[in-house]
């Protein structure tokens, strides 16, 4: 008698829950500390992916990059080992993903959604080039036009002819190596983990490779002085492994990549005023904003294209790059 109570207790639990479906969750990483302006966005953007899939799909957020440096989550998407970031390409497994961080390809929020946003030819590069790792690019994330932030005094800061005597740190991409070195400047390649430490030491005066929101993020005790020269534009990539998107039940994953759509077409209108307002924190936090005219900004611009491109194109493949500029100046 006790067996057949058992039993038929088990059997109800089981159809009790038989309808209930478990939901997944995807490890979403990113790289700005909780709070920042990404964040919040992308606290959002997880709501709204549960709302509309009734809670099957969870996207469980690790900030600071939690999960390892973006080079390192780039690769662990690409086994499978985390599903999804929202972060800069990563060039050491591809050198031609350097094509979204080459110096002067934008020179305005309207070229530069027409280049990386939805159907420009940046944007179609860096989806083939994810895919090629296995990962799926869901949305492009604009984020600012680049500056020189500075522990010190600026030197001829609109003239690129001019050399700064002034030591920059710059990431270890050949890219962002030329332009600081076209700029005037003596680039210095350090990990981003020692930057502000090498900043703050006088290892080095400046930073180069980044803009206002991230200099305000990581630097705004060492900037005294920020000089929005537009060196390049940054756009981050929200990505998926490839095998994780298929995984998915049809209506959560039709559900997630509308939503990543939505989440980019938003961002694209909000980009270029948040810009703005982290160039203004940072005026706020005590540094001076050295502002360019047009004039020294085009001149900078096409000095950087003439010594930075050819060399950035040899490291990328000539003929493949240049097929990428060629459809931007079509």
């Amino acid at each position: 008698m006790m067996t057949f109570l058992k039993s038929t207790c088990l059997a109800a639990a089981v159809l009790a829950t038989a309808g209930v479906a478990t939901a997944d969750t995807l490890k979403l990483s990113h790289i700005r500390p909780q709070g920042a302006t990404i964040d919040n966005e992308l606290r959002a953007f997880a709501e709204t992916v549960s709302e509309a899939t009734d809670g099957s799909l969870d996207l469980n957020l690790f900030p600071a990059s939690a999960l390892g440096d973006y080079t390192s989550v780039q690769e662990r998407i690409s086994v499978g080992a985390i599903d999804m970031a929202v972060q800069p390409a990563a060039t050491a497994v591809d050198r031609r993903m350097q094509i979204s961080a080459f110096p002067y390809v934008a020179a305005n929020w309207s070229e530069a959604k027409a280049i990386y946003g939805p159907g420009g030819a940046i944007h179609a590069a860096m989806k083939d080039l994810y895919a090629k790792q296995d990962i799926t690019m869901l949305a492009a994330y604009p984020v600012y036009f680049g500056g020189v932030a500075l522990h010190t005094d600026p030197v001829s800061p609109g003239d690129p002819l001019a050399a700064k005597g002034i030591k920059v740190r710059v990431p270890g991409i050949k890219s962002f190596q030329l332009t600081a070195d076209a700029l005037g400047y003596i680039s210095s390649p350090i990990p981003f983990s020692e930057a502000f430490t090498a900043v703050q030491t006088g290892v080095v005066d400046g930073v180069v490779g980044s803009g206002a929101e991230g200099y305000y993020a990581s630097f705004r005790d060492v900037t005294s002085a920020y000089v929005p020269v537009n060196t390049h534009f940054e756009v981050w990539y929200m990505i998926i492994n490839s095998g994780s998107l298929a995984e998915l039940s049809d209506s959560d994953r039709t559900a997630l990549e509308a939503a990543a759509l939505d989440f980019e077409a938003t961002r694209w209108t909000t980009a270029e005023a948040d810009q703005g307002a982290f160039e203004q924190k940072l005026a706020d936090h005590g540094a001076k904003i050295v502002s360019l005219t047009e004039e020294e900004l085009a001149e900078t611009a096409a000095h950087v294209r003439a010594q930075v491109w050819p060399q950035v194109l040899e490291d990328v493949g000539q003929e493949w790059g240049q097929s990428i500029l060629d459809k931007i100046a079509q």
